[in-house]
């Protein structure tokens, strides 16, 4: 039970921790202190119904079509080893995240720019829906404590990141601190990938 929902925790963590559009535009609300715990919320609440969304219809789907569930997890581990790959390259490279110029501004408009930032970004559903999704039907029983870990991790992140954002923003333009960040993803990620093909996790 413990251990699928930090197994969760750590997954969810690994892959949404990464310089992107959507991270850059929670921080840059952040910044402002303009409708921040909106923002939050909409991204959290998003991501958890994505999470919950894979994992449980595609524990639907392996009780109907076990093959096309193995076939979801070799893609899984392709896709992880491809991003640990793209991690260990953005480590050498000196990346850092910006906060995005002309963030909306009005309340509609905020809340029109997140759910774009979310739901029209094609990874948020490789990373959430057929990701984890795949990883957490592998749990059975303790597949929603799995989910549960991969949402918590998401809560944590856009708050810290939201309502943190004068304390981290410092940090988060260092290319020191996004390298050592790459490469424990790069690992964290490796390590996922290997339990998926393994079928230890």
């Amino acid at each position: 039970m413990t251990s699928s929902f930090v197994a969760g925790l750590v997954t969810g963590l690994s892959l949404i921790v990464a310089i992107g559009a959507q991270n850059a535009f929670v921080l840059r609300v952040g910044l402002t202190r303009r409708f921040v715990a909106l923002v939050v919320t909409i991204c959290s609440l998003s991501d958890t119904m994505l999470i919950a969304a894979g994992v449980g219809g595609l524990s639907s789907v392996a009780s109907k079509a076990p093959h096309l569930l193995t076939l979801l997890r070799w893609l899984g581990v392709g896709y992880l080893a491809l991003f640990a790959l793209r991690s260990l390259w953005s480590a050498i490279g000196s990346h850092v995240l910006v906060a995005s110029e002309g963030a909306a501004s009005g309340r509609r408009a905020v809340v029109g720019a997140t759910l774009a930032f979310t739901f029209l970004n094609p990874h948020v559903y490789l990373d959430t829906v057929v990701l984890l999704g795949t990883i957490g039907s592998h749990f059975g029983t303790h597949r929603w404590y799995f989910a549960a870990g991969a949402a918590t991790g998401s809560v944590a992140w856009f708050s810290a990141l939201g309502f943190g954002a004068r304390v981290l923003s410092p940090l988060l333009s260092r290319p020191a601190w996004w390298r050592g960040v790459d490469v424990v993803v790069a690992v964290i990620v490796t390590w996922v990938a290997y339990g998926l093909a393994t079928m230890v996790i």
